[in-house]
């Protein structure tokens, strides 16, 4: 069995969502093709260790923040690679290549540079998704509070919306999932349903949001574009990664109405079971939109919330 070689990346990202990368160059593998800055992790080394070690080396840079976000394994021709991807988004100093051949600020749903190395595509996709996730709860609040809150929501900067309404008739239940993806695709915003394929292809949603139960009896990937599931247990985790779902939501984090009867996680043993997944998890659970650094701390892409974000 090849070794595996480990691997730090930096997603060093500036306040308008976009992100460095440098082309390789000339005399390494891949020569001119395009990656997120990084290297290998020396013996004796924490992948965050040698982030920093790497950033000052290659940049020039003194890391301030260094997110945790996920991890994933590709085998290349010449190594079997492990890559610990970080989320930079403070630091000192002035940025200076010392390595690539060039550098260039992107953003992952306008990339004008390439080819990227094959390692990176999942992970330009996931840098697609925004980090506030809303769930609609019409049901309980009613179709119009529902949808002005949407409205008012995406004229703020909302772009990531699950309809889930389990209680309303089904005739209601696609009225309003058709007026939100209407809503959403004006927005440029993506819309997913929460666990009725048929619904998502009828109304035109961008992805399906599988529920725990569900999840765990699928065998293969749902064809949409986006696929994520509800997890509870870190075994519904590796079964959200081993069907290569985009994302995954994971809670309860702190005790919520929704579901009063379940025992809150709390940060520690969130951030312990979502170590080392290949896929971005949202912290779900009695969170609002100022809980977004400290779920990034523990390792979340973002938080997902039925109530405190939409209020937020």
């Amino acid at each position: 069995m090849r070794k595996i070689v480990h691997v730090a990346a930096a997603v060093i990202t500036r306040p308008d969502g976009s992100f460095l990368l440098g082309q390789r160059a000339p005399d390494t593998f891949y020569p001119g093709y395009w990656e997120f800055p990084g290297g290998k992790v020396e013996p004796g080394e924490t992948p965050r260790d040698a982030l920093i070690r790497e950033l000052d080396e290659e940049l020039g840079m003194q890391v301030d923040t260094a997110y945790p976000w996920i991890t994933r394994e590709h085998v290349y021709e010449h190594a079997h690679v492990s890559l610990h991807f970080f989320e930079v988004s403070a630091w000192r100093g002035e940025i200076h290549d010392r390595v690539h051949s060039a550098l260039s600020w992107q953003k992952a749903d306008a990339m004008d540079v390439g080819p990227m190395l094959p390692a990176n595509g999942p992970i330009l996709k996931a840098l697609r998704l925004p980090r506030l996730f809303v769930i609609t709860h019409a049901g309980e609040i009613g179709i119009d509070a529902q949808l002005a809150r949407l409205d008012a929501a995406l004229a703020s900067g909302l772009r990531l919306v699950q309809i889930r309404e389990p209680a309303l008739p089904e005739a209601d239940r696609e009225r309003f999932a058709r007026a939100v993806v209407e809503r959403c695709h004006a927005a440029g915003a993506l819309a997913v349903v929460n666990g009725d394929a048929a619904l998502a292809q009828r109304t035109g949603a961008d992805g399906l949001h599988l529920t725990a139960s569900s999840l765990t009896g699928t065998a293969t990937r749902p064809d949409f574009e986006w696929v994520g599931a509800s997890c509870h247990t870190r075994s519904d985790l590796e079964k959200a990664a081993s069907l290569e779902l985009d994302y995954a939501l994971l809670g309860a984090v702190k005790p919520t109405l929704s579901h009063p009867e379940r025992s809150a996680l709390g940060w520690p043993a969130f951030s312990e079971m979502i170590t080392r997944l290949p896929m971005p998890v949202f912290a779900l659970g009695g969170l609002s939109a100022d809980d977004l650094s400290t779920a990034k701390a523990a390792g979340a892409h973002g938080v997902a919330g039925i109530r405190a974000i939409w209020q937020g």
